[in-house]
């Protein structure tokens, strides 16, 4: 399993006394989800006098690692104290047998589609992990069948890209100068010998080496028009885009305070806002791993204060067509939603490789 996280700070700032209270005190709080205080770190197994032990957890208060909630005397980790946490202390297992039967026999049960099952992986996971479980539906993004540059007038034509899977997408253009109806002929021409039946998408960075090798060949006008159509089809890249949110009432359990709640609050506020979270969750593709964000580290999140663990899941190809993921509470239990959301990314992946043979 890829475990990619965002920078954080390092260990070598930390002795091994304050290593090994901080990692306490962390553990301690992610199990409890209550301060922490020096008496319960002495008699967890650190063999310090309480004393000494408030004199180290004063120092990681001071390295903005750890703080004092209210007028409590015990200490949480801050977020970028759960950062350091999770970099360089957790220990991750693997997915327990019983819970991998689990999600093998909900997600690919007979006679299940994908969409089923993307709406299942998401009520799974927040099951499964506690907290709201979320999933990106995969890129749309059928091979070409056919493409077309139609005049409408002296300057502006109709770029029109049509789908093997019927879908039609049609853009209009502006025209530079010098083009003629040959002009548009030839564009046409180029474009349907090279994308039939590949995938726009990844089509696109070939398509780039090819032009540059058959300039000599194309006309300057249709060698432009060629990268303007390029440029303004999606390939339905954008299409059809939906966003699975499942758990909501998990998220509202042991909230005490009304600090608390406003939290809550201002995240299902965050839910809503679905171009939003589908970008984040795109932008865990370019690691091809679990990624995990805490609170600031995405502007989405930084009033609510939330964590997203979230893995993208890939057809046979290794292309990522979208992600799956847990938000909750920064407290959430990572060395086991961990395993979870990887896992679950994998046999989605899985599921559609062999609808797609």
């Amino acid at each position: 399993m890829t475990f990619m996280t965002s920078p954080s700070a390092s260990l070598s700032s930390l002795d091994q006394r304050a290593r090994d209270i901080f990692r306490h005190v962390v553990e301690t709080y992610l199990e409890t989800g209550e301060p922490v205080g020096s008496r319960t770190v002495s008699r967890g197994g650190v063999h310090l006098s309480p004393a000494s032990i408030r004199n180290t957890m004063q120092d990681l208060t001071l390295a903005g690692l750890l703080a004092a909630p209210h007028t409590s005397a015990g200490r949480i980790p801050t977020h970028a104290g759960l950062r350091l946490f999770v970099d360089g202390f957790l220990e991750i297992g693997d997915i327990g047998a019983e819970e991998r039967r689990e999600i093998d026999a909900r997600l690919a049960g007979k006679g299940r589609g994908f969409d089923e099952a993307l709406d299942a992986a998401s009520s799974l996971l927040s099951g499964l992990a506690g907290g709201a479980g979320i999933v990106a539906s995969p890129v749309r993004d059928a091979g070409v069948k056919h493409v077309e540059f139609v005049a409408l007038g002296h300057d502006q034509a109709l770029a029109v890209l049509v789908g093997d899977d019927g879908s039609v997408e049609n853009r209009i253009m502006t025209l530079s100068a010098g083009v003629t109806p040959s002009t548009l002929q030839e564009a046409s021409n180029f474009l349907n010998a090279r994308l039939k039946g590949r995938p726009l998408a990844e089509a696109r960075t070939e398509m780039r080496a090819e032009l540059e090798a058959a300039r000599a060949q194309l006309d300057v006008a249709a060698a432009r028009l060629v990268e303007d159509g390029m440029a303004a089809w999606s390939g339905g890249a954008d299409r059809d885009r939906s966003l699975i949110v499942r758990g909501r009432a998990n998220l509202l359990q042991d909230r005490e305070t009304a600090e608390d709640l406003e939290r809550v609050r201002v995240l299902f506020d965050d839910l809503e806002q679905k171009e939003q979270l589908i970008g984040l969750l795109d932008g865990v593709n370019a690691g091809q791993g679990v990624r995990i964000f805490i609170g600031a580290e995405t502007r989405l999140f930084s009033l609510s204060g939330s964590a997203v663990i979230a893995a993208p899941y890939m057809n046979g190809r290794q292309r990522v067509l979208g992600a799956v993921g847990v938000i909750g509470p920064a407290r959430l239990n990572y060395a086991r939603i961990i395993p979870l959301v990887d896992y679950t990314a994998r046999v989605l992946g899985r599921m559609l490789d062999g609808q797609e043979t």
